[in-house]
């Protein structure tokens, strides 16, 4: 072989190197995403996804398909996305459970979420309330933090579940405001409604659009929210930070992300149109209606939404500790 084709071929090696990885990816999406939402259908995570998914498979030029995965707190379907092929055509619509409370409180969890997952971007906030029952006759935050403080530990608080981001949210409250209440544990916001209307329980902790319809028809009240600013579906309704707990703020939250060898390029590629599709005003005001909160334009990024993770981590060690829950 002669020198110059040696030298030919040394030229054109690294340019087809670089040329093939932008070619995949420019030809990506070929076929239909799956979107793993960990929880069943119908509920305020799998609505978010949903809400993104129909807009974003558009403007990818195909479609994203939800496909529901439900069990062990979220863990499955996180699972089942950690091990899935790497190629962008299966994502995990994350949430609060699988990547925030449960590698604090799942002893045997089978993915790490640093290790096992490339965030691609934050989707939504579910923020959290403190909403009281008809046997509570205290209309804002700090009135009923002097019940409970005129009653250590013998209000009852329902959450979603134990170790749930609502029971965790309500372990920082009552660390930030210095009192105690007995926690009541229920399988999932909705099981919870009979039994706070009832005056079972006193008050709920709860993600914002579970507890709407109640607030709206007078029938358990929201006292505070857990953003740094009003809602606009319940301006009236002041934030902790407003009655007095500087900095408090909790929420689940819904946001993408695909198993961590997913080629940079279409990790990129997926970023760019979520960042496109949130953008959109119509996608914006459905998320509201939802009852959640954009996140930041940083926190849309695959660099900013690893962040957000990794403080809500942070987050939930602490409030563990603080319930004095160890991972079972």
């Amino acid at each position: 072989m002669s020198g110059r084709r040696l030298l030919l071929q040394s030229a054109i090696v690294p340019i087809l190197a670089s040329v093939l990885p932008r070619a995949a990816a420019a030809a990506y999406p070929d076929r239909p995403i799956r979107v793993i939402v960990p929880f069943t259908a119908g509920g305020n995570t799998d609505i978010l996804a949903r809400i993104l998914a129909s807009r974003m498979g558009e403007r990818l030029g195909g479609s994203m398909v939800i496909e529901n995965r439900a069990g062990a707190g979220g863990s499955i379907g996180a699972e089942l996305v950690a091990r899935a092929t790497p190629d962008g055509y299966t994502l995990l619509f994350g949430a609060g459970g699988p990547l925030t409370a449960n590698p604090v409180l799942q002893a045997r969890l089978s993915y790490d979420v640093e290790r096992d997952f490339k965030p691609i971007g934050l989707v939504g906030i579910l923020p959290m309330i403190c909403q009281v029952g008809p046997r509570i006759p205290a209309r804002t935050l700090n009135e009923f933090l002097a019940i409970l403080r005129s009653r250590p530990g013998a209000v009852t608080i329902a959450t979603p579940g134990n170790g749930s981001a609502a029971h965790l949210a309500l372990e920082l409250m009552m660390a930030a405001a210095n009192v105690r209440v007995q926690h009541v544990p229920y399988r999932g916001g909705s099981a919870m409604v009979p039994d706070l209307i009832s005056g079972t329980v006193d008050a709920g902790f709860v993600e914002l659009p579970s507890a709407l319809p109640l607030h709206r028809d007078g029938k358990a009240r929201i006292v505070a929210i857990a953003t740094p600013q009003r809602a606009p579906l319940i301006p009236d309704v002041p934030t902790f930070i407003e009655s007095g707990l500087a900095g408090f703020t909790a929420g689940s939250y819904g946001g993408l992300v695909a198993p961590a060898a997913t080629p940079p390029g279409v990790v990129a590629h997926l970023a760019a149109a979520l960042q496109a599709t949130l953008a959109e005003p119509e996608v914006q005001t459905r998320i509201v209606e939802l009852g959640a909160v954009m996140g930041s334009e940083e926190q849309r990024t695959p660099d900013g939404f690893a962040a957000f993770l990794r403080t809500e981590l942070e987050n939930a060690r602490r409030a563990a500790d603080l319930a004095g829950l160890k991972p079972a």
